[in-house]
């Protein structure tokens, strides 16, 4: 007759744990928007024809359809609601209230938000027409900002910017608040010639809504000047 089994002389190894897959694939995706990075990157490449530059998360080339003007996003929302403000006020037609929305903004940074409630240390980026950065520090001299140290760059040739979640992509509803992350304010529109919405040096002005852009650096020049003012006077006192 047999006697009783023996007990093991070794602990059971635990079972890999299956659920790690499925929620490292939802970090990822809620980084990159609610879509895979290859989806994210599909969209760029072949709804809008913008080159992106390989490697995680996906980066939006610059300098060859569009470069960009970065700003503070304190400035950088004081801007577009001063030339929003006045596009509505010299509207002629109703065909020029129901223009575009215009050229594509971001924001970038901790607390990124679209809707104007962002961190201190969060930038603004907007995207104007290529060979606009290596026009910027011309236009501020000759507009006579050049001796002042304003929070007004560009991003142009051989650079590249941090891709926004696409507006059709929604990020899923665990995602919690983008910290550090890039959101679209004013998205491109697929389907649509983008690159005719950039501000450009016109005297006219570009098409579709967009500034001139000597009168778009000349506003975000004053709003940055404005905010570097107003946190100077917030500063403390020193006395010696």
């Amino acid at each position: 007759m047999a006697g009783p089994v023996p007990p093991p002389t070794h602990p059971l190894l635990p079972l890999p744990r299956r659920p790690l897959a499925r929620e490292s694939r939802e970090s990822r995706a809620s980084q990159e928007g609610g879509g895979g990075g290859d989806d994210v990157r599909g969209w760029y490449e072949n709804e809008l024809g913008w080159a992106t530059v390989p490697g995680h998360p996906v980066r939006l080339l610059t300098g060859e359809r569009f470069d960009v003007l970065d700003v503070p996003a304190a400035a950088g929302h004081a801007a577009l609601r001063r030339l929003t403000a006045a596009t509505a006020a010299t509207a002629a037609t109703a065909a020029a209230t129901t223009a575009p929305a215009g050229f594509p903004v971001s924001l970038h940074g901790r607390s990124a938000s679209p809707h104007g409630h962002t961190a201190d240390g969060t930038r603004m980026r907007l995207l104007v027409a290529a060979g606009a950065a290596e026009e910027l520090p011309g236009i501020l001299q000759w507009l006579e900002w050049g001796a002042l140290p304003l929070d007004l760059t560009a991003i142009g040739a051989s650079a590249f910017m941090e891709a926004p979640p696409p507006p059709a992509f929604r990020r899923p509803p665990r995602a919690g608040p983008l910290q550090g992350a890039a959101e679209w304010v004013r998205p491109p529109v697929a389907g649509c010639e983008v690159e005719s919405s950039l501000p450009t040096m016109s005297a006219l002005g570009a098409p579709g809504g967009a500034p001139d852009l000597v009168r778009l650096v000349n506003t975000l020049a004053t709003e940055c000047h404005r905010v570097r003012l107003r946190r100077a006077c917030a500063q403390p006192l020193a006395f010696s």
